[in-house]
């Protein structure tokens, strides 16, 4: 019996299946780590794609905010003169209530609920994990355009399209989510393929 116990006790032949269920987990962890790095850059990847084709839809459809169709020459503003930043310096929309409207000029606040939603509705063809409350879209002042164009806006905004309070759940917190960061893209209206007085009920 002491024998038995001895040479059980010089044996090594299990040691290798000890020592293999000492590294698999960290093997684990690392194979899934590299999977979720690679999944999180796929995800960053769809919502930048997501966000550029946001930003090219709201340059070739209607406004979400309705302040792009004021007829600036009905508010002073002498026919071919830019539009100033004092009159309409800016305006942002979200998913709900009216768009935050920046300048003196009395312009419309208004929000496209319809030209709003398609914009969402376009970029979940890329990243469907996208909600509106997760969208902003933005039309900031930089002095293109002039009041009276008869072919388009007055004011030919840099129109930019943010996402923001994504998340991203990866294997290996078992089931926590982390924040991906804010992401934007930006073009001016004058980029756009049609005018709010074209036909701008398809983007491509």
């Amino acid at each position: 019996m002491k024998k038995l116990i001895l040479s059980l006790a010089r044996s090594d032949r299990a040691s290798s299946a000890v020592e293999f269920a000492m590294v698999l987990p960290l093997l684990l962890l690392l194979m899934f780590g590299i999977i979720d790095i690679g999944r999180y850059m796929w995800t960053i990847n769809q919502a930048e794609k997501a966000t550029q084709m946001g930003a090219r839809y709201a340059v070739v459809s209607d406004p979400a905010a309705n302040v792009i169709n004021t007829d600036f020459v009905n508010l002073g503003i002498a026919g071919g003169d830019p539009v100033p930043a004092a009159t309409f310096d800016n305006a942002w929309c979200t998913d709900s209530g009216n768009c935050n409207v920046t300048g003196t000029g009395g312009v419309d606040n208004s929000r496209n609920a319809t030209a709003f939603t398609n914009i969402v509705t376009w970029m979940q063809k890329f990243y469907p994990a996208i909600q509106a409350s997760n969208v902003k879209v933005t039309y900031q002042n930089v002095g293109l355009g002039y009041s009276g164009d008869p072919n388009g806006p007055d004011v030919a905004a840099l129109t930019t399209v943010e996402l923001d309070n994504l998340t991203f759940r990866p294997m290996i917190l078992l089931g926590l989510s982390i924040g991906l960061p804010p992401i934007k893209a930006s073009l001016t209206l004058e980029d756009g393929e049609c005018s709010t007085t074209g036909d701008c009920d398809s983007s491509n």
